[in-house]
C-alpha cells in the first residue's frame, strides 16, 4: 500500500482541498524573505527522528495480539478457546489454549526481540553527532534535533543525516562525489551538483548570509526523482529562481567520498526522507501453494462442521427414546436439563465443534512460515550462485514466494544485462556511409574499411572532411561520462589523456563509455569537464574547449539524449544521440539511404546500434531553446511532461552525420540456460527496447529461437503491407493448421513470435474485434499459447508490463517470473508473481525492487530447477502431510461417538490432545521440509524436463488432497476397528489369564484410547520415514527421536503422580499397556496395515508407469549401487599379471563407451565423471577401464591406482 497517497489524501481531507498544495516552502537558515517579497508562512515539519520501531513499551501487547489474531486460523482457535471457557465442553480449554498460547508468545517473543533490535538500532542513528550551522557558526548537535531548513556541514567520508540540497562544496567546481550503497547497492562515485549562484560560498559566514526559499515537492519515495527550485534573494533586486533536480538532492544514508566538506540545507527530515519512505514493503504477492492451502483448509472446515451438525442430530436421534437420556458421566444440572430443546442443541453442537476442532492445523501456519524462513537461506548459502567477480552471492528479498519458483509457466527476461553482458566494446562507426574501425589506423591517419555494400562517398574531401571530425565531436561532446583521476604510486596525479591502458572513464550507462572510449582508439580523446567546459584533444594533438551550456538528458521514452555546446568560434551546436527510429524522423538532411544500410547489417550481426546528428543553431533559435528548457525546469507541477516538450520543440530539423556499432556479448552459459528453461516446459519471452534485427540475433544466438524455428513476424514493417486484422488471422490460421496437421500438443510445436512496441500498442487498444466478435487480444493470446519463444523488441517500460499482465490474467492463469537489470525492468519485475533482480551494471533497482536477486543470468536456471523444484516438493508434501495427519488424529475421535451414545466423550486424554501437533508429530515434518532431496541435485540439473512433473501445481491439486485426504481417513479406521476387535477380545487383551474387576478396568476408555493413539503416531511417524528419499543424521534424529519422546513422555505422564492434577485418569495405563504381549503385537500389526497399502501403490505405480521423477530416482540408485560395487585394483601391474593376454581389458574412453551400450551402468558413471570433471569424453582417456564379472572399474595408469 502506497502510504504517502494514503497521508496525503488524510491530510487534504484534514486541511480542506482548496487549503492543500503539492509543494512546501523551506526558509535557508529559518531565515524570513526579505520585506515585500512574499509572505512568511510557518510551517510545521517532523524531526529528524528515524522510527523504524513498530511497537513501544505501552502499545507492544494490544497491538501484537491485533496482529496476530488478524490471522484467520489464530482467530479461529481463540473462538474456540473461548467456548471452551464459556460452555461445558468434552475437553479442557488447555487443549486449545495451550498450543494457541505456545503460537502466540513464540510468535510474540521473536517480533519483541526484533523490535528491540530496531529500537537500538534507531536510538543509535538519532544519536549521532551532526554539524549545523548557526550564526554564522559550526555547531554539533544531535541527528533527531535537525530541523527543515538547517545548513548542515557534512564532512569526507561523513554520512547525509537527511535529505539535504546542496549549496557549495569544498571542491571549486561546486561537485561532491557521493556513494549510495546502502540506498540502492551501487558503490560506484556519483557526482552531485551545488546550485550555480551558492556554490562559490567557501565559509559558514558566507553560506549563512544567504536569503533564499526552497520551493519543492511533498515527500515522495522515488530515489531518483526530485523537482524543486530554490529562490535567491539579493538585496532589493527581484529573485533568482533555479531549477533544483535530482543531481542536488543528497540523500538520507548515502556517504560523502572525495570531497573534504560541503554546505547543504535540510529539505526532507525523519520519516519523510526518501529513505525512510522505502521502508515501505511491495504489495504482497501470494503463491499458488498458499491458495490452495487456503482452499483446503475451507474444506476440511466444512468439514469439521458436518462432523458437528451430523453428531448433534445423531445425539438427539439417539436420546429421542424416553428410557435414554446424558450418560452418567456427563453429569446435567436440573437447570441445564429445563433449557430450551434449541440452546441445547446448540450448546451441543458447539461442543462438538470443540471436540473435533483438531482437525485443523493450528500449527500448520507456523511451520509453513519457518520452513519458508529457514529454507530461504539455502539460496544465500548456495556457493554455486556465488559470483567471484561481483563478490556478491544470491539474495533472498522475500520467503513467502520460494515455492513458487517450482511453477514458473512464463519467463520474462531483459536482453542486455541480462542475457549479454552489458561488457560494451566499440567495433565501429560509419560516418556518411564509410565504415571506420578502430584499429584501421595508419601514421595516425585513419583509414576508412572496406564494406559489403556500395558506400563509396563521391563528397568532396572537405566536406567529408568535416562531417568527419563533427561525427568524432559528437561523441566525445553527446554524454554523462566522468573522468576519473587516479593516484600512482608515486603521488603524480594522471589522467586519461596520458593513455594508460586503465579505463578512466565512469559512467552508469556502458554504451557511452564503449563509445567515448572508442573515440579515443580512432583519435578523439575526451579529457574533462573543468568550469563547465568540456575539453577533448583531436588527432592532431590540440585540445579543443566547447562551453556545456545545456544536456537534454536521454529517457526511455524518447530513446535519445542531446547536448547544446558552445564552440570556441561562439558558433552553437546540437548534437544527438540515439535509436535509429528515434533519429531517423527527425533528420532532413544526411546520408540516410547509405547509414540505415550500415545500421540493418551491424543489427543483424547482433551489434547495437546508435545514430548521431547534428544542427547549428542560430543565437535567436539558442535563445529559444533555453527559454523553453528554464521554464520547463522552473516548474513544480509536471515537469517531467513539460521538458518532453521542450526536447521535442528542440530535437528537430537535424543534419545524420553517421551511427556507430557496439558489440554486447552473450553471457556464459546464458543459452544453456534458457535450453534448459525450455525443456522444463517453460515459455520464454525477451523484451527488450532494441530494434527488431539485433535482437532476433542476440535470440538466435542464445538458443531461443532455433534454426528449425518458425518465425511468426507481427511487427509494424508488416503490418503496412497488410492490416492488422489480416496478419493476425492469418498467423492464428498458420498456428492452428499445423497443430492439426501433426497432431502435436503445444509444448511440441516449435513456432517462435517477433512482435515490436508499436505492433503491441494496437493489439491491446480497446474495442478492436475481429471477425467472429473476438478482439485482437483473445487472437493475440492464442498464438502465444501455441508459440515456444516470443521477441517483443521496441518495447517501452511500461509495454513490458503490460506484457506480464496480459499473460497473467490469460485464462490458464499461468505463474509468470520476470528477470531484469535495469531500472526500465521494474515495472514487469512487480508485475510477475516471482521477480528477479541481475545484480548489473545498470544500477541495482531491479535487485532491489525484486524478490530474488542473483549475480548472473546462468544462476536462474539452478534457482529453479533446482531450488524452485526442492521448495515446491517440500511444502507440498509438507501442508497435504499436516492435514493427513490430523485425518488421522479426529477421525477415530468421531467413530468414537458412535460407541458412545454421542455424549462428547474424548478418546485421547487431554495432554495428548494438547501436545499431538506441537511437539509429537511437528519436528519430524519441519526437517523433512527443509533437508529432503528426492533426486539430486546433478539430476534435477541434468534432466531439466523433471520440472513437467511439479508443474501446474500437481502435487496439490484436488485429486492429490482427495488421496491423501483418504488415506487419513482409511487409516484412521484402522487405528479404531483394529483396536477396537483387538481390544473386545478378553482372552487378546488378558494375555490368556483370567481378568478381574481391576484388571479389566485398566482397559478401559483411556487404555483403548492410548493403544490407538500410539498406533497413531507411529503410523505418521513412520509414514514421513517411508516418504524420506534423502536420510541425513538429523532426520534419523528427528524422527526415531519423536517416537522415544512419545514413549519417554507418556511412561512419565502415566508413571507419577501430579500434584497439579485434580485427578490423574491416565495413571498407570501406558505402562499397563505395555504390559500386555497382545498389545504390543497389536500395535506391530496395526502400523503394519495402515501403512501397506500406500506401499503396495506406490511399489505398483513404480513398476507399471513410473514418472520421470521415479525414473530419475532409479537410475540414481543404479548409479550409486554401481559405485559400491566397483572392482578394487591394487595396481595396474598387478591386475595386468593376472592373466596372459589382458590387452583387451584395458580400454580408453571411447572404446569402453562402445562396449559398454548394452549396459547402463557404465554409461551412468562415465556421464557423472564427464559431469563431475567438467570435461567432455576425450577427458576420461587418460583413465583406463575394466569390465569383469561384478561390475566395472576405472583406474588411472600408474604404480599405485586403486578406485
Amino acid at each position: 500500500m502506497d502510504f504517502t497517497r494514503l497521508r496525503n489524501i488524510i491530510s487534504r481531507f484534514c486541511v480542506g482541498e482548496e487549503n492543500w498544495v503539492d509543494s512546501r516552502t523551506v526558509y535557508i537558515g529559518h531565515k524570513e524573505p526579505p520585506q515585500g517579497a512574499e509572505a512568511y508562512i510557518p510551517q510545521r515539519y517532523p524531526d529528524n527522528r528515524i522510527i523504524s520501531s513498530k511497537y513501544t513499551f505501552w502499545n507492544f501487547i494490544p497491538k501484537n495480539l491485533f496482529e496476530q489474531f488478524r490471522r484467520i486460523a489464530n482467530f479461529y482457535f481463540l473462538v474456540i478457546f473461548l467456548v471452551q471457557l464459556i460452555i461445558d465442553t468434552p475437553t479442557s480449554p488447555i487443549t486449545s489454549g495451550l498450543p494457541l498460547f505456545f503460537v502466540i508468545t513464540v510468535t510474540a517473543i521473536k517480533q519483541g526481540y526484533e523490535d528491540w533490535l530496531r529500537h537500538k538500532a534507531d536510538c543509535s542513528i538519532n544519536e549521532c553527532p551532526v554539524d549545523v550551522v548557526q550564526q554564522g557558526k559550526v555547531v554539533r548537535t544531535q541527528s533527531h534535533k535537525l530541523r527543515v531548513g538547517d545548513i548542515v556541514m557534512v564532512r569526507d567520508d561523513e554520512t547525509f543525516p537527511c535529505d539535504l540540497i546542496l549549496l557549495s562544496s569544498s571542491r571549486h567546481d561546486g561537485t561532491c562525489y557521493v556513494t549510495t550503497t546502502s540506498l540502492d547497492g551501487e558503490s560506484s562515485h556519483k557526482t552531485y551538483y551545488a546550485v550555480q549562484d551558492t556554490m562559490a560560498f567557501r565559509t559558514e559566514q558566507e553560506v549563512y548570509s544567504l536569503h533564499a526559499t526552497i520551493e519543492c515537492e511533498q515527500p515522495q519515495p522515488d530515489l531518483y526523482k526530485f523537482v524543486g527550485r530554490i529562490n535567491i534573494y539579493k538585496d532589493k533586486e527581484e529573485p533568482v529562481a533555479r531549477p533544483l533536480g535530482a543531481e542536488n538532492l543528497l540523500l538520507r544514508g548515502a556517504t560523502l567520498k572525495n570531497t573534504h566538506h560541503i554546505y547543504a540545507v535540510a529539505v526532507y527530515t525523519g520519516m519523510e526522507t526518501k529513505m525512510a519512505l522505502n521502508y515501505q514493503s511491495k504489495s504482497q504477492k501470494r503463491s499458488a501453494v498458499e491458495k490452495s492451502m487456503n482452499a483446503f483448509l475451507i474444506v476440511y472446515l466444512c468439514i469439521l462442521i458436518s462432523k458437528a451438525v451430523i453428531n448433534t442430530v445423531l445425539k438427539y436421534a439417539w436420546q429421542w427414546s424416553p428410557d435414554r437420556d446424558e450418560p452418567w458421566y456427563n453429569h446435567r444440572t436440573e437447570n441445564e436439563r429445563q433449557r430450551h430443546v434449541v440452546i441445547r442443541a446448540f450448546t451441543d453442537y458447539l461442543a462438538f465443534m470443540v471436540l473435533f476442532n483438531y482437525i485443523i492445523p493450528v500449527s500448520m501456519y507456523v511451520t509453513v512460515e519457518m520452513q519458508k524462513f529457514l529454507g530461504s537461506y539455502f539460496i544465500t548459502w548456495d556457493e554455486e550462485m556465488f559470483d567471484e567477480e561481483l563478490g556478491e552471492g544470491a539474495q533472498v528479498n522475500t520467503s513467502d514466494l520460494n515455492e513458487e519458483l517450482g511453477q514458473v509457466e512464463y519467463v520474462f527476461t531483459d536482453k542486455t544485462g541480462t542475457l549479454t553482458e552489458n561488457n560494451m566494446e566499440f567495433i565501429e562507426c560509419c560516418v556518411d556511409g564509410n565504415v571506420y574501425i578502430p584499429h584501421v589506423i595508419c601514421n595516425g591517419q585513419i583509414l576508412s574499411a572496406a564494406s559489403s555494400i556500395d558506400m563509396i562517398d563521391s563528397s568532396p574531401g572537405g566536406y567529408r572532411r568535416e562531417h568527419e571530425d563533427l561525427f568524432f565531436r559528437a561523441l566525445c561532446l553527446c554524454h554523462t561520462v566522468q573522468v576519473k583521476e587516479e593516484e600512482t604510486v608515486d603521488g603524480i596525479k594522471r589522467g586519461i589523456h596520458q593513455g594508460r591502458p586503465t579505463s578512466f572513464y565512469i559512467s552508469s550507462s556502458p554504451d557511452e563509455v564503449a563509445l567515448v572510449e572508442g573515440m579515443k582508439r580512432l583519435g578523439y580523446t575526451y579529457l574533462r569537464l573543468k568550469d563547465n567546459y568540456m575539453e577533448i584533444l583531436n588527432k592532431d594533438d590540440e585540445i579543443e574547449r566547447f562551453e556545456l551550456l545545456h544536456v537534454l538528458n536521454f529517457d526511455s521514452v524518447r530513446r535519445r539524449m542531446s547536448v547544446i555546446v558552445k564552440s570556441s568560434s561562439g558558433e552553437y551546436l546540437l548534437f544527438c544521440k540515439g535509436a535509429d527510429s528515434s533519429i531517423f524522423p527527425r533528420v532532413v538532411s544526411g546520408k540516410v539511404e547509405q547509414v540505415k544500410a550500415r545500421v540493418e547489417q551491424n543489427a543483424v550481426e547482433g551489434l547495437r546500434t546508435l545514430c548521431v546528428a547534428y544542427r547549428r543553431l542560430l543565437e535567436s533559435e539558442y535563445e529559444e531553446a533555453c527559454h523553453h528548457l528554464t521554464e520547463a525546469k522552473l516548474a513544480l507541477q509536471d515537469r517531467e511532461q513539460r521538458l518532453a516538450q521542450a526536447y521535442d520543440i528542440i530535437e528537430r530539423d537535424f543534419v545524420l552525420l553517421g551511427a556507430t556499432a557496439v558489440e554486447d556479448r552473450l553471457q556464459e552459459k546464458a543459452a544453456d540456460t534458457i535450453e534448459s528453461l525450455h525443456k522444463a516446459g517453460m515459455k520464454v519471452w525477451v523484451l527488450t527496447g532494441d530494434k527488431m534485427e539485433t535482437a532476433a540475433a542476440t535470440c538466435y544466438a542464445s538458443k531461443l529461437f532455433r534454426r528449425s524455428t518458425q518465425i511468426l513476424e507481427l511487427t509494424k514493417k508488416r503490418t503496412k503491407e497488410q492490416s492488422l486484422h489480416d496478419v493476425l488471422f492469418e498467423l492464428n490460421r498458420t498456428v492452428l493448421r499445423q497443430r492439426s496437421i501433426s497432431g502435436l500438443s503445444v509444448d511440441c510445436l516449435d513456432f517462435g513470435l517477433i512482435i515490436d512496441g508499436a505492433t503491441l500498442s494496437a493489439v491491446l487498444k480497446p474495442n478492436q474485434e475481429g471477425a467472429g466478435h473476438r478482439n485482437y487480444r483473445e487472437i493475440f493470446l492464442e498464438i502465444c499459447r501455441n508459440c515456444s519463444a516470443v521477441l517483443c523488441c521496441r518495447m517501452a517500460p511500461l509495454q513490458k508490463a503490460q506484457i506480464v499482465k496480459l499473460i497473467k490474467a490469460s485464462k490458464e492463469h499461468p505463474i509468470t517470473l520476470a528477470i531484469g537489470d535495469g531500472a526500465n525492468d521494474v515495472s514487469m519485475i512487480l508485475e510477475a508473481h516471482v521477480g528477479i533482480g541481475i545484480m548489473g551494471k545498470e544500477g541495482r533497482q531491479a535487485a532491489r525492487n525484486s524478490d530474488y536477486a542473483i549475480p548472473k543470468f546462468k544462476h536462474l536456471k539452478k534457482m529453479l530447477l533446482v531450488h524452485g523444484h526442492y521448495y515446491y516438493i517440500r511444502i507440498a508434501e509438507l501442508v497435504q502431510y499436516f492435514f493427513y495427519k490430523n485425518v488421522c488424529f479426529i477421525f477415530p475421535q468421531f467413530l468414537y461417538q458412535f460407541f458412545c451414545g454421542f455424549s462428547q466423550q474424548p478418546l485421547y486424554d487431554t495432554a495428548y490432545l494438547t501436545l499431538y501437533n506441537i511437539s509429537f508429530t511437528s519436528l519430524p515434518i519441519l526437517l523433512y521440509s527443509l533437508v529432503e532431496q528426492h533426486v539430486t541435485m546433478e539430476t534435477l540439473k541434468r534432466e531439466p524436463s523433471l520440472y513437467r512433473d511439479i508443474a501446474k501445481n500437481s502435487l496439490l491439486r484436488w485429486p492429490v488432497f482427495l488421496y491423501w485426504t483418504c488415506l487419513g481417513v482409511f487409516d484412521a479406521v484402522i487405528f479404531f476397528f483394529g483396536a477396537y476387535f483387538l481390544f473386545d477380545n478378553t482372552t487378546f487383551t488378558s494375555n490368556g489369564q483370567l481378568m478381574t474387576t481391576n484388571t479389566q478396568m485398566m482397559f478401559g476408555n483411556w487404555t483403548f484410547g492410548t493403544l490407538v493413539f500410539t498406533v497413531l503416531v507411529f503410523t505418521v511417524t513412520l509414514k514421513l520415514a517411508l516418504d524420506t528419499h534423502h536420510w541425513t543424521w538429523i532426520n534419523h534424529f528427528v524422527i526415531w527421536g519423536s517416537l522415544l519422546f512419545y514413549v519417554i513422555f507418556s511412561l512419565l505422564w502415566g508413571g507419577i503422580i501430579w500434584p497439579f492434577l485434580n485427578y490423574q485418569r491416565m495413571y498407570y495405563v501406558f505402562m499397563q499397556m505395555l504390559s500386555s504381549g497382545p498389545a504390543w503385537l497389536s500395535i506391530i500389526l496395526l502400523i503394519t496395515v495402515s501403512l501397506l497399502p500406500d506401499v503396495i501403490k506406490k511399489v505398483l505405480c513404480r513398476a507399471v508407469c513410473p514418472t520421470a521423477t521415479e525414473r530419475a530416482q532409479d537410475q540414481d540408485k543404479q548409479f550409486r549401487g554401481g559405485l559400491a560395487e566397483l572392482t578394487p585394483l591394487s595396481s595396474y601391474q598387478s591386475y595386468k599379471g593376472t592373466s596372459t593376454d589382458s590387452s583387451h581389458l584395458h580400454l580408453g574412453a571411447a572404446e569402453a563407451l562402445s562396449l559398454c551400450r548394452s549396459d547402463p551402468l557404465p554409461q551412468i558413471l562415465l556421464a557423472h565423471l564427464a559431469e563431475g570433471e567438467g570435461a567432455d569424453l576425450c577427458s576420461l582417456s587418460p583413465y583406463m577401464l575394466c569390465l569383469s564379472g561384478a561390475g566395472f572399474a576405472y583406474y588411472a595408469p600408474g604404480p599405485e591406482t586403486s578406485v
